[in-house]
């Protein structure tokens, strides 16, 4: 998950999600954010997070090598979700 982000206020929501089709995957991942600003891919949760915490875990032959390409959770889809939200949320306080 990515880190908090604690130089702003926090959202005015507890999480926001949104679903995208990830280039680097080719698959839509659904990407949450919340209030304090940390956000995940739920994607990356269930297969990349789960195959490095799980070595032996075996998962089908085409998401093995989405596995490999997908970035984590500082995927620059992910970042930029998230101050996209930063963005429309500090301009509206203004």
């Amino acid at each position: 998950m990515a880190e908090a982000r604690t130089d702003i206020p926090p959202g005015g929501w507890q999480v926001t999600a949104t679903t995208i089709e990830c280039g680097m995957i080719s698959e839509y991942v659904t990407i949450m954010v919340y209030s304090d600003w940390s956000c995940k891919c739920t994607w990356w949760g269930k297969y990349k997070k789960a195959a490095a915490e799980e070595p032996r875990q075996r998962f089908p032959k085409q998401i093995k090598a989405k596995i490999a390409l997908c970035q984590g959770p500082d995927c620059k889809y992910v970042v930029g979700y998230r101050d996209k939200l930063i963005n429309e949320e500090t301009a509206a306080n203004k």
